[in-house]
């Protein structure tokens, strides 16, 4: 039985209020509201009877829409890709970290190119880089209990749930919560110059849903580097602590239940703690990475770096299903694939089953995902060093199933003298 025949233009319309031009590539009309007394949007106007007089020109600022040559100035002006002043907090590349341009060769061999004894090197570099690391992470799956009520209604499928877990974000809020939203790359932000902090001197707890490869790098520095150095730069007590201070005195006068307990003194910190969920190590930059020195411990270089962080997307991508399973792919799965795709790209160097980008395929699937996983291992591990020489206990552990994402590793790190306060009173 032959498909229908697509509807033809003659026989359509466009809605109500919308544009009259049709869009041949898709086969419909553009859906683009028209103004009041037009027939066409303002992208498409030029194709109007009435408006062939005048001009559309691509916006010099961001070629992805046009404008009217005649009002070209005048929307230069509002044009939301103009170049805006630029805030109080903006330091250009304050937590980008040092550049060394002789560490890393202008031309690298590409991934697709490398030779099976090259490839194979790196694989033992890897291995070997990676021994006495602890692989198997502790599981700490939580639900926030304004999900209950979603989680728990029949109506909501799988589909729904995942989705739901995924984006818990604001379904949290307290009423009386305040939140400041700032729109700036984490590369140039300067935490210290932000009015609340600057005026409060308040301690900071860092929270990263998702923050692609090198941003988690850029947020590390940013907490632990910019905001806290700038403490002790100007050896200032924090608002916070003196108020915690000036209290403790009034009751300093008042008898311990046990007289032979001793008073810890409590410290204060800049950075309260760190909770960054993990992913796209494929995304990640060596010159922005927190843990060079833990690399060059290993003997391990910028070169290293890259080819690890390239084969850190076969933990993840192109070996979700084996080829029996492809063939039997249900809508219930694209719509899972849809769902893991939305916040991440799969870039890095996509493997298929049994083959490989370009390369040898001298490895398994299964081999393939093992060793990627490791790559993830072995960048996270830097980071964790990175925190420890900070004065943090930081730790990996899996925040939910791999059904919701494979993306699952969740970093954390508090104080450690925090940590030490913690074991004393246990």
């Amino acid at each position: 039985m032959e498909d229908p025949a697509p509807a033809s233009r003659a026989a359509a319309l466009p809605a109500e209020g919308r544009c009259g031009y049709f869009v041949e590539k898709k086969r419909r009309f553009c859906r683009m509201v028209a103004a009041a007394g037009r027939r066409f949007c303002g992208e498409h106007a030029g194709a109007a009877e009435e408006e062939n007089a005048r001009k559309r020109i691509l916006c010099p600022l961001d070629p992805k829409h046009t404008v009217y040559e005649d009002q070209l100035a005048k929307h230069l002006k509002k044009c939301n890709s103009r170049e805006k002043p630029k805030p109080d907090f903006f330091i250009q590349d304050i937590n980008a970290g040092l550049k060394d341009e002789m560490e890393i060769p202008e031309q690298l061999v590409p991934f697709s190119s490398l030779s099976e004894e090259q490839l194979e090197n790196l694989i033992k570099k890897l291995r070997k880089a990676s021994e006495g690391l602890n692989s198997t992470l502790e599981d700490h799956i939580m639900s926030h209990p304004a999900l209950n009520d979603a989680l728990n209604d029949p109506k909501n499928g799988d589909c729904a749930i995942k989705h739901l877990k995924q984006q818990v974000d604001g379904k949290h809020r307290k009423n009386n919560s305040v939140f400041e939203r700032l729109q700036i790359d984490i590369q140039h932000l300067c935490l210290n110059r932000i009015p609340v902090l600057q005026e409060g001197r308040l301690p900071v707890v860092g929270i990263g849903k998702h923050l692609c490869g090198v941003a988690t790098d850029l947020a590390l520095r940013c907490l632990v580097e910019t905001y806290a150095a700038s403490f002790e730069e100007r050896n200032e007590e924090p608002l916070a602590k003196r108020v915690k201070n000036d209290k403790t005195e009034k009751e300093s006068n008042i008898p311990s239940e046990e007289g032979n307990e001793k008073n810890i003194q409590e410290m204060w910190t800049p950075v309260a703690g760190v909770v960054i969920a993990l992913c796209c190590h494929h995304r990640c930059d060596w010159r922005h990475y927190v843990g060079k020195e833990y690399f060059k411990a290993l003997g391990l270089g910028a070169v290293d770096f890259y080819y690890f962080q390239r084969m850190s997307s076969w933990a993840t991508c192109g070996m979700r299903r084996t080829s029996l399973e492809a063939s039997d792919i249900t809508t219930k799965r694209k719509d899972d694939q849809n769902y893991d795709n939305e916040e991440h790209d799969d870039g890095g160097d996509r493997l298929t089953d049994g083959s490989t980008d370009g390369m040898p395929g001298i490895l398994t699937a299964e081999e393939k995902k093992n060793i990627g996983h490791l790559c993830k291992l072995l960048i996270d591990q830097g980071r964790l060093q990175y925190l420890q020489q900070k004065g943090f206990n930081p730790a990996l552990q899996y925040y939910t199933d791999p059904s919701v994402s494979l993306e699952n590793v969740l970093l954390t790190a508090i104080p450690a003298h925090l940590s030490l306060q913690e074991a004393t009173h246990k």
